[in-house]
């Protein structure tokens, strides 16, 4: 995959803005150059939950929480109709949790992903019809089920939409939108055109969370109750691959402070499952660790197991649960290493050397992984790709990750004729065809691609450039300020142009790591671990530098072999020692004549 690195070179007055905030520079032009304006820095900083927009603005939100007052007053059961990732999961637990402290009896529904697909059907609602509910709210779903929500009106049942998905739309003369919105007595999306709510990149359990605190305020329930419901939504916001800017990254930051403290058995647990110790809980454990424990649950059998360990006040009990999930979740893991393997050998071929859009089928892969495997191929091509695995009486179930350049939802809805459903948005989406319209579907949306070949070249954006001496433990104990890192927050990337290797060994259970000492153009040195590319990394070393050298660069001895490195700068901590360690993002391989 062809990379370009670009180093930011956002303007502003970083001295005034360092003296303005009593902050250093450099943590100045790391924030400018995650384009926060001036305007916006005291909120980035320093944003509570109190600072989130007004969520009476969000259209519907009234209405909707209105609609629930009344049913909570009188005790009624409420539908919950949930998804099967860890959005809706944990988009379900809000509503469930808040329903039930304002006094109604909501009950979890949620669709079965290999039979019915994503979202809400007729069979939940004949279900939740036939228990006598005549109250239905969805979460992280319903805003493309415009049928279905006929459908229930038809019974006679209300309807409450909250989702966070693109609004469905056909596509008229002069580029204009036909927006499909359901027939529902109330529906909260701020991704409507006529939302009044400014921020709309909330994910499903965010919506939940902003409507629960409306009907919180309505029935007098202590604001501190609002705080499992924060963690939940916290959890969700990163698992779902949020951007953690403006709202987001207020109610992750507060909402994992009060996860790295949970008293809640079922959160309790999935920690100690996992062997999560750390103090501080960061998106890397929600995204890496925690979320695909939840999101296994979904993915190979039915949610249960997730709602019981969430509803569960008995920390025995919640441990033996949480120790199935994270056996799902490593069965899981096995899953889609294979199915990468094999969705990698396809893309290779001949067929899909020269294609924009992959789109590709697997045999025998179990569909609730081709969205991992997806991801996986676009993070190793830098191309949008839709994985299909097939389903039952000869329909396939895809699921796409697209790059920023390619608005994956935009570019299906052109073809939505080929689709029994889909839905999603502009970097993610899920569909199900008929089989013999698989061909059809890669070959328009190849036709169709309106990607250059300088959108193949996946941008690596660079904070700075530094010499090993300005990266000390304070200036990295600075970072802590622009915390929690994760999506549209990247961790600080730095860049070095010319480092020798003083010594290089493999190291790890797998034997995949590469542990080094580097040393700039001033002679400091400095650990360094390289987790990714090892591989590619050593045999471009000997390609260039000679075998011979990649050997002495092994043992330790004196060698010729430079590089320049992008990296993050981390503390290490180890037997009460504290020191400097980089980790190796990015390399290009330097041969001796080349001055950079």
């Amino acid at each position: 995959m062809k990379e370009k690195w670009v180093t930011d070179r956002t303007q502003a007055d970083f001295g005034r803005l360092a003296a303005k905030f009593n902050l250093p520079p450099l943590i100045i032009k790391l924030i400018v150059n995650r384009g926060i304006k001036e305007e916006d820095i005291e909120e980035y900083l320093y944003g509570t939950i109190n600072s989130l927009s007004d969520a009476h603005k969000m259209k519907d939100i009234d209405k909707a929480s209105d609609i629930l007052k009344k049913a909570s007053d009188k005790g009624d059961s409420i539908a919950v109709v949930t998804d099967y990732d860890c959005d809706g999961i944990f988009a379900g637990m809000i509503l469930y949790t808040g329903l039930k402290k304002a006094g109604a009896k909501p009950e979890l529904f949620t669709p079965d992903r290999v039979k019915e697909g994503y979202g809400i059907n007729r069979r939940i609602i004949d279900e939740a019809y036939g228990k006598g509910i005549s109250l239905l709210i969805t979460c992280d779903n319903g805003i493309a089920a415009a049928e279905e929500v006929k459908y229930a009106k038809k019974l006679g049942m209300t309807v409450i939409i909250t989702d966070h998905h693109e609004v469905p739309f056909l596509a008229c003369d002069n580029d204009k939108r036909n927006y499909i919105i359901p027939p529902a007595d109330a529906v909260c999306n701020p991704k409507q055109a006529d939302c009044g709510y400014s921020f709309k990149g909330l994910c499903g359990a965010g919506v939940c969370y902003r409507l629960m605190g409306i009907l919180y305020e309505m029935c007098g329930i202590p604001e501190d109750e609002m705080n499992i419901l924060l963690q939940y939504a916290a959890i969700a916001t990163v698992a779902d691959v949020m951007e953690l800017s403006g709202e987001n990254r207020i109610i992750v930051r507060e909402g994992l402070k009060l996860l790295s403290h949970t008293d809640n058995p079922g959160l309790w647990a999935i920690k100690e499952v996992n062997e999560i110790n750390e103090r501080d809980i960061t998106p890397y454990h929600v995204g890496f660790i925690i979320g695909p424990c939840f999101n296994a649950a979904g993915r190979l059998g039915t949610v249960k197991p997730a709602f019981d360990l969430l509803t569960s006040d008995n920390k025995k009990e919640a441990y033996d649960i949480a120790l199935t999930l994270k056996s799902l979740n490593d069965y899981r893991k096995e899953m889609t290493e294979k199915g990468a393997c094999i969705a990698a050998g396809i893309a290779e071929s001949p067929r899909y050397r020269d294609k924009d859009v992959l789109v590709i089928y697997i045999k025998d892969c179990h569909e609730s992984i081709a969205g991992i495997v997806a991801g996986r191929i676009k993070e190793k091509y830098n191309k949008p790709v839709i994985i299909f695995a097939e389903a039952e009486d000869g329909i396939y179930k895809g699921s796409g990750r697209s790059i920023p350049a390619y608005n994956m939802y935009d570019e299906l809805a052109k073809c939505r004729n080929l689709f029994c459903r889909f839905g999603g948005h502009a970097m993610a989406a899920g569909m199900s065809l008929p089989k013999e319209n698989f061909d059809m579907l890669e070959k328009i949306l190849n036709e169709n691609s309106p990607l250059t070949e300088e959108d193949f070249v996946s941008v690596v954006d660079i904070d700075a450039e530094v010499n090993l001496r300005h990266v000390s433990i304070p200036v990295i104990e600075s970072f802590s300020v622009l915390m929690p890192f994760g999506e549209g927050n990247r961790e600080p990337l730095f860049f070095g142009r010319r480092f020798s290797i003083v010594r290089a060994r493999i190291i790890g259970k797998n034997s995949n790591v590469l542990k080094m000492t580097i040393a700039d153009s001033e002679k400091t040195s400095c650990n360094a671990m390289m987790f990714d590319n090892m591989d590619n990394f050593l045999n471009d070393v000997e390609r260039i530098y000679g075998t011979e050298q990649m050997e002495m660069m092994l043992r330790g001895a004196a060698n010729d072999v430079c590089a320049a490195f992008t990296f993050n700068a981390r503390i290490n901590e180890y037997n009460g020692f504290r020191n400097v360690q980089l980790i190796i993002k990015n390399y290009k391989i330097i041969p001796d004549s080349k001055k950079l």
